[in-house]
C-alpha cells in the first residue's frame, strides 16, 4: 500500500533492503525466540534435542516471517516434524499453551498472546540467532521531515511500552531486542 501510495508512512517489519524511493528510520531490532509449552525445556536442559522431540507449530510460509523463518531453519540444516502452520500468533500460541507443540516468534509475538503468556515459556532459540528490525517507512521527500520527527518520537514510547517490559520479563534478551 505504500508503495502504490495508498500509505504516506508505516510501521512494520523490514522487508529487506529498501526501495529507491522510500526512507527508513528503524526503531528497534528484536531476535527470534522459541515459545515452548510450560516446562518443557528444563533447567539445564539440552534445548534443540527437546525442540526436536515436539512438533513445531510453523508461522505461515505465505507471509515473510513464515519465509524468513523457514528459511533460517534451512540454513541450520534443521529439518523438523510440524503439523501444523497458522497465520494467527493467538492461534499459535494457543497451542503451544495446549502442549500441541512449539514456535518460533518474536518478543513482540509473544506479548501479543498475552492470554498464553503464562502456560508457555521463551527461551532464546537453541541455534543460530535470527533477528528482525522493525522500522518506519516512509516515501522519500513526500513528507518533508516528518517521518524523521515521528520515528524519534516513536523510539521512547517503544522502549517504555514494547522494550521495557519485554526485558524485565525475559531479561535473558539484554540488548538483543533494543531501540535502535
Amino acid at each position: 500500500l505504500l508503495e502504490a501510495r495508498t500509505l504516506d508512512v508505516i510501521v512494520a517489519a523490514d522487508l529487506g533492503p529498501a526501495a529507491d524511493w522510500a526512507e527508513v528510520h528503524p526503531l528497534f531490532e528484536e531476535p527470534f525466540v522459541a515459545a515452548v509449552p510450560k516446562g518443557a525445556v528444563g533447567e539445564g536442559a539440552d534445548g534443540l534435542a527437546t525442540l526436536q522431540s515436539l512438533p513445531l507449530i510453523q508461522y505461515t510460509a505465505r507471509h515473510y516471517m513464515g519465509r524468513q523463518i523457514a528459511g533460517h531453519l534451512s540454513r541450520q540444516n534443521l529439518t523438523l516434524s510440524h503439523r501444523f502452520e497458522l497465520d494467527s500468533y493467538h492461534a499459535i500460541m494457543a497451542m503451544v499453551a495446549e502442549g500441541a507443540g512449539w514456535t518460533i516468534l518474536t518478543p513482540l509475538g509473544f506479548l501479543r498472546a498475552g492470554r498464553f503468556r503464562d502456560r508457555a515459556d521463551v527461551i532464546p532459540l537453541p541455534f543460530a540467532p535470527l533477528t528482525r528490525t522493525i522500522s518506519l517507512t516512509a516515501r522519500r521527500e513526500v513528507l518533508q521531515d516528518m517521518p524523521a520527527r515521528v520515528a524519534a518520537r516513536l523510539r521512547p514510547l517503544m522502549k517504555d511500552l514494547i522494550v521495557g517490559p519485554a526485558t524485565q520479563r525475559m531479561p535473558w534478551l539484554g540488548d538483543s531486542f533494543r531501540v535502535l
